[in-house]
């Protein structure tokens, strides 16, 4: 049974640091792309980041480029988002998700690719 647990969420002032955990277990994900999207109250999930299992190839969203950075620690199965100089409007639900494949174009930026996904940790970053 895959499971994905995020962890490291909480409350911060703007222009303050957080890192997210998600631990991943119950396959191999070899080959997989891991991603972040996260969510804000009445919006659409988004996509956030996202990082090749394999080759460690990594993207982002255009909102979070140079202030956020995704990676992964192979051995202990964990993949990371670190988030630097933090805004108001990074506030969200943060899920972390698992898929096969990294894809070509955009195709690892859409939830609709992912097959497996955690439950969410909230981010709140206060003015």
């Amino acid at each position: 049974q895959v499971q994905l647990v995020e962890s490291g969420g909480g409350v911060v002032q703007a222009g303050g640091s957080l890192r997210l955990s998600c631990a991943a277990s119950g396959r191999s994900f070899s080959g997989y792309v891991m991603g972040w999207f996260r969510q804000a109250p009445g919006k659409e999930r988004t996509f956030v980041a996202a990082i090749s299992w394999s080759t460690s190839r990594t993207s982002y969203a255009d909102s979070v480029k140079g202030r956020l950075t995704i990676s992964i620690d192979n051995a202990k199965n964990t993949l990371y988002l670190q988030m630097n100089s933090l805004k108001p409007e990074d506030t969200a639900v943060y899920y972390c998700a698992a898929g096969p494949s990294f894809g070509v174009g955009g195709f690892h930026r859409t939830s609709k690719n992912y097959d497996y996904w955690g439950q969410g940790t909230q981010v709140t970053v206060s003015s």
